[in-house]
């Protein structure tokens, strides 16, 4: 049996060729492979690529966009000298760490794709396996981070955080306190980094372009899916068209020569959560339903089959984290740990029913909550999900045949729940 301990700290090496070329009918598109001189614990230096792909055994490697412009039915497409993730040198590479990994890559690049629609306010990002559990806006980057944090304790262990200011030193102690992988911003002042460094095996990357993000917002890639047979979908990448209060549409369906419309308008902090969820919405593996409130997710629904099923999933995982964040802020334990502990008769149950008392009469932070949805909702089922635990708003694609349910299912709430269409359905596999 390979020692899969040994696997996790040894870099695979590849072999993937220093230039590739694609080819759009007489277009091309020339990508070159990203390698870094890493300095050795025996002082030298050695040209080195991705650590390995999704898994230990798997070799692979990162290209950036060095040349061509390509352009296809009148749209396009992102031009080379634009490199984010693809362009990282070695000089960014302010701590190597364990060295980056295709997922480390790749979660650092949906955080990017997130907070790219929420650079007018401090944000922070926290990714795990590809998906955010953790995002907030706030009056400081501390703050948000903090906010981010709090929100997914248990997820945001070993995560990857992407900052859209400089990391200052109230959020370097803040960082510090954590177990992460990645740490990326556009910069690291105040002493920040060494605060930071401290984590020997974490990985710090700095990424200038994260102050000019937003102008991000306006391009398209060719974004690639292979097959198992060797063929490939080809796609234009998506883009959010939500983006101010004028973008939300009003709930009305038609249904059997009647008219129904939701009668509650939103708030206007209920009109912020939902631009800011559907900014998280962009980043996250469909299905999904999200939880947002005041600019922070409450709890994050992915990648699930029906739309009730991860509604509810939601729920479960905001009362899990809710509960585990109560009980570290009395405790400085997790709430897992607490459970062992009683179990093992070192600590009294009356903590933990305590905890659970609180979770149930708080009902996880869920009242007044903002539910988003990257796609309509077929039956009205999946909205009641989130109408039982109080949610105040609803954000959805719209275009059911069962609209009028939703609209029926928000007009019946009491109190009456508000409720907007995209126009957009926001899909990510």
């Amino acid at each position: 049996m390979s020692d899969i301990k040994k696997m996790y700290t040894t870099i695979l090496g590849d072999h993937f060729p220093m230039e590739m070329t694609v080819t759009f009918g007489d277009q091309r598109l020339i990508y070159r492979k990203r390698t870094w001189n890493i300095a050795q614990e025996d002082g030298r230096y050695e040209e080195r690529g991705i650590r390995y792909g999704e898994n230990p055994d798997q070799e692979a490697a990162l290209y950036e966009l060095v040349n061509g412009n390509l352009e296809l039915g009148g749209c396009r497409y992102i031009e080379p000298g634009n490199g984010l993730v693809s362009a990282i040198s070695a000089e960014d590479m302010l701590q190597v760490g364990k060295h980056p990994g295709k997922i480390n890559l790749t979660d650092i690049d949906n955080g990017l794709n997130i907070i790219k629609y929420l650079m007018e306010r401090p944000a922070a990002v926290i990714l795990k396996h590809n998906n955010p559990c953790g995002a907030a806006v706030a009056s400081s980057l501390a703050e948000a981070f903090d906010r981010a944090n709090r929100a997914d304790r248990i997820a945001a262990f070993g995560g990857a955080v992407v900052l859209n200011r400089a990391c200052d030193r109230e959020t370097a102690e803040l960082l510090a306190d954590n177990y992460l992988e990645v740490v990326c911003a556009s910069d690291f002042i105040e002493n920040s980094l060494d605060i930071i460094k401290k984590r020997k095996n974490l990985r710090v990357i700095k990424i200038a372009r994260i102050d000019r993000l937003a102008e991000f917002e306006r391009y398209r890639f060719v974004d690639f899916k292979s097959l198992i047979d060797g063929g490939i979908i080809i796609q234009q990448s998506a883009l959010n068209s939500v983006r101010t209060p004028a973008d939300l549409k009003p709930a009305i369906a038609d249904w059997q020569g009647a008219t129904y419309r939701c009668e509650r308008e939103p708030t206007q902090q209920e009109v912020d959560d939902m631009l800011f969820g559907w900014a998280i919405e962009h980043g996250v593996t469909s299905n999904s339903v999200l939880y947002v409130k005041n600019g922070c997710t409450v709890g994050i629904g992915t990648g699930e089959q029906d739309r009730v099923g991860v509604a509810e999933i939601a729920v479960h995982k905001a009362y899990i984290k809710y509960a585990d964040i109560l009980c570290f802020d009395r405790h400085r334990i997790s709430y897992a740990d607490l459970e062992l502990a009683i179990a093992r008769g070192e600590r009294k149950t009356e903590e933990k029913e305590g905890i659970d008392r609180q979770v149930a009469a708080d009902r996880a932070g869920l009242p007044g909550s903002v539910m988003i949805s990257d796609a309509f909702f077929p039956f009205r089922d999946g909205a009641d999900v989130g109408i039982r635990q109080g949610v105040s708003a609803i954000l959805q694609a719209g275009g059911s045949l069962r609209d009028f349910e939703t609209i029926q299912a928000c007009n019946e709430a009491d109190p009456k729940v508000a409720m907007k269409f995209t126009g957009q359905r926001s899909f990510k596999h």
